[in-house]
């Protein structure tokens, strides 16, 4: 990857996530590689570990579990997370939605369609997906689906 696509990609990541957030999410030295769409706008990022995120047309990154991984050191503690409990823990880990009843703790910062990460009280990192209500309606409401899960760490 070169210098330009570095940057590039850190300022949407400093854009969707929060200033400074893009130097730690693909810093200068990290292997990193991009697939590119046939116009040449960059695709997919990946690590030897696994793919990172992918850049989609809206201009927006959706994450993956390698991704998710790294977001988790890098972003301020509680932001853009969603966290349940036991009750929870193995239907996300295969990768099914969360839905507004077992939300524990969000992120009052979240957005509907912000990308997310899903955890378990424990801290460890569940899941990665699309927040379907705002941090604050994920906690008040007791039916509907809080996030969409994309990709899960199973067990």
């Amino acid at each position: 990857m070169d210098d330009s696509d570095r940057v590039f990609l850190q300022r949407v990541a400093d854009y969707q996530f929060g200033r400074g957030v893009g130097q730690r999410l693909f810093p200068a030295d990290a292997d990193l590689s991009v697939t590119r769409t046939s116009s040449g706008r960059p695709r997919q990022v990946r690590t030897p570990d696994g793919r990172l995120v992918t850049y989609g047309t809206d201009g927006r990154f959706t994450l993956g579990i390698t991704g998710g991984k790294r977001l988790q050191t890098v972003l301020d503690e509680g932001a853009y997370r969603v966290v349940v409990g036991d009750e929870s823990e193995p239907f996300v880990r295969d990768g099914r939605n969360v839905f507004s009843k077992f939300v524990d703790v969000a992120d009052e910062g979240i957005r509907p369609r912000d990308e997310v990460l899903v955890e378990h009280e424990t801290g460890d990192l569940l899941a990665v997906g699309r927040a379907e209500l705002s941090g604050d309606g994920m906690r008040s409401f007791e039916t509907g689906m809080a996030v969409e899960v994309r990709e899960s760490v199973p067990e």
